[in-house]
């Protein structure tokens, strides 16, 4: 459960953000507020350019935005340079895209390495930790394959253990079963879901998908550029 006697771990403040089309501005969130805590699994729902993932590269640091602000562990966001941002973000947070985004020329060891050595640790303790988190997500015998040898459900794996592999307090997943099968989405969100409550971390999962939700602490939706509470569905036994 989360840490509700504790600081936040992300806060908006009435965050606004707004692109540039044309001579007009179109704004995307409007005066969003959000609290994340550790120990949640929150999911995000919402239509196709309703702004989640605007959303989460604003948490992430990887965007500002136009008004208000983006507090991580107790830092503003739009007070660090990029520098001090990227360093926040390479310890802090963990990234799971739709796209896997895994490295190509890297195998699928070194994939999982790689968060963990940009953090500090030398290479045995980076390959000892990888190791074993391609052991939890049934992949050891993959550790020397490239990405482009394994599955999509393979490659999404890869994706989940790389994101946990620096333990970051903060798990950011967007769209992470939208090139998946019913059945190999769900085996990545229980992976997912088990791996950070057994690291009391806090997911904020986007899915366009209503039927994922019932895992959940919390159910948002964004919905004309704001943020809606949603009953939690009782997750059914299976």
């Amino acid at each position: 459960m989360p840490e509700s006697d504790t600081p936040p771990l992300v806060e908006l403040r009435d965050v606004t953000k707004s692109y540039a089309e044309g001579d007009t501005a179109r704004e995307v969130l409007s005066g969003v507020r959000l609290t994340l805590r550790r120990g949640e699994f929150v999911v995000l729902l919402g239509r196709s350019g309703s702004g989640k993932s605007t959303l989460l590269n604003l948490i992430s640091g990887i965007d500002l935005p136009t008004r208000g602000e983006v507090l991580v562990d107790g830092r503003n966001l739009g007070t660090m340079s990029e520098r001090e941002r990227t360093l926040l973000r390479r310890e802090h947070v963990g990234f799971i895209f739709q796209a896997f985004n895994l490295l190509p020329t890297l195998t699928v060891e070194e994939n999982v390495r790689l968060p963990v050595e940009l953090n500090g640790h030398d290479a045995a303790q980076a390959s000892a930790k990888a190791r074993a988190l391609l052991e939890r997500v049934g992949l050891t015998s993959r550790a020397n394959s490239f990405p482009d040898r394994l599955s999509g459900g393979e490659q999404q794996r890869v994706a989940v253990a790389r994101a946990l592999a620096h333990s970051p307090p903060l798990l950011l997943a967007d769209e992470p079963t939208g090139n998946l099968d019913e059945a190999t989405g769900r085996q990545v969100l229980d992976l997912l879901e088990g791996l950070t409550r057994q690291g009391h971390a806090c997911a904020f999962v986007v899915t366009h998908e209503p039927g994922l939700v019932a895992r959940a602490d919390r159910v948002l939706e964004m919905t004309g550029g704001r943020l809606v509470e949603r009953d939690v569905p009782r997750r059914e036994p299976r």
